[in-house]
């Protein structure tokens, strides 16, 4: 599950993904209806993969809740976020049993669950399965292995190096230069 470049705007309904980036802010459109919108950086905006929920353990990030979410319902939609919220908070508890109730309020379940729905109605919940199937080799191992073919260079000091460079024979250590 990717959030990267899903965010919340606040005073904004819904969830938006980033287009592009101006001097001044964000290009965004939305996930509801689709329309691009331009976002000010004095505006306040909530980047999905930052948002986390209260247990009484530790923090949860986001998107880990919603895979619990995600493998509870097969994949499917979930109640509804207008639902009263005794359901939701149970829901919740269904799913996270651990969750701070004390500091996880009645809003912001809603906005979960309204956020799951919207994010499974866009099918952005799927798994990365390339990249938990697919292991490349690091990189680190071929670079050493071409280099042992290469023949090493003949290593220059620097003084004659830049001497070179100039075309003038380097001084020997102890001479005096003229003036």
């Amino acid at each position: 599950m990717n959030l990267a470049g899903i965010i919340s705007i606040s005073g904004k309904p819904g969830l938006s993904k980033i287009v592009s980036q101006t001097r001044t802010g964000l290009i965004v459109e939305s996930l509801i209806d689709g329309k691009r919108t331009p976002v000010h950086g004095a505006e306040r905006v909530s980047s999905l993969e930052d948002i986390s929920i209260y247990t009484y353990e530790e923090d949860i990030l986001l998107k880990d809740v919603f895979q619990k979410i995600f493998d509870a319902a097969k994949g499917k939609a979930i109640l509804s976020h207008k639902s009263s919220a005794a359901e939701l908070s149970a829901y919740l508890k269904e799913v996270l049993p651990n969750y701070d109730e004390e500091r996880v309020y009645g809003s912001d379940i809603k906005k979960l669950v309204q956020w799951y729905n919207l994010l499974q109605s866009k099918d952005l919940l799927k798994q990365d399965e390339e990249k938990s199937t697919t292991k490349k080799e690091p990189k680190a191992a071929n670079k050493e292995t071409s280099k042992a073919k290469q023949k090493p260079k003949a290593a220059k000091t620097p003084k004659a190096a830049s001497s070179a460079a100039k075309g003038k024979k380097a001084a020997p250590k102890g001479a005096a230069k003229g003036r």
